[in-house]
Formats: C-alpha cells, structure tokens, sequence
C-alpha cells in the first residue's frame, strides 16, 4: 500500500512522457499525411486525459486514505500539482482540442495545447518525484 501513490503517479508521467514525446511525433514522421496523424493523435490524446483524470482522481483518494497517510508523509503541494495537471488535461480535452479538430486558428491552439500539456507533464512529474522521495 506505502508504494501504490508512487506507481499511480509514475503510471501518469509516464504515459504523458511516452505519448507526447515518443509517440505523436513518430505519427507524424510516418504516416502518410499530417491529416491521418493529426486525426489518431487527437485519439490519443483523448485516451489520455481519461488516463490522466483516472490517475489523478485515484492520487487525491489515496491522499485522503488514512492507511497511506500513516506510511507516507504526502506533501500538501502534491495535492496541489495533481489537481493543477488533471484541470490542464480537461481543459486540453474540452477548451482546446475542439479549436484544433476544428482548425480554428491552428496554430495558436496548437502552441497552446502544447503547451498546457508540458505543464501538466511537468506536474506529473512534480507529483512522481515528491512521492519516490518518500518512500
């Protein structure tokens, strides 16, 4: 139980490492058109706010848990990097990504989801590093 918030936590960094990092640029340099890409990353990106929001719902419950606050002394700020990631992820989800599909002004929507999702990576990552210190 002292590790599980540790494997939550690296479970979403290193799903939105592997996904924006790793796997849409390889869509891009090998699918045929940047259309057929752009359609199956933002599949992709989809399926990963589901997983962000999952992680991050099952953090703040374990948080809450007595058994996991008697073995790990979880930071408040970790409470708060994990609401701040999960809130970019919906708002990538349902603020951004309709503007990109719908490619209203591509590429200021597109710098800006990109960018809201180097953030909540960073969060992720904030979260993972802060829980592997204390266990």
């Amino acid at each position: 139980m002292r590790q599980l918030p540790v494997w939550v936590a690296a479970l979403w960094w290193g799903s939105l490492s592997t996904l924006g990092f790793f796997v849409v640029p390889m869509l891009f340099a090998h699918l045929p058109t940047p259309a057929m890409a752009g359609n199956m990353a933002a599949k992709l990106f989809s399926v990963q706010t589901a997983i962000s929001t999952v992680c991050g719902l099952v953090l703040l419950m374990l948080f809450r848990s007595n058994e996991v606050l008697a073995l790990v002394d979880v930071p408040q700020s970790a409470t708060l990097f994990v609401v701040g990631g999960v809130l970019l992820a919906l708002l990538v989800e349902f603020g951004v990504t309709p503007h990109i599909v719908a490619r209203d002004n591509l590429a200021l929507w597109h710098g800006v989801g990109t960018g809201m999702y180097v953030v909540q990576w960073v969060c992720a990552g904030v979260v993972f590093g802060k829980l592997a210190k204390r266990v």
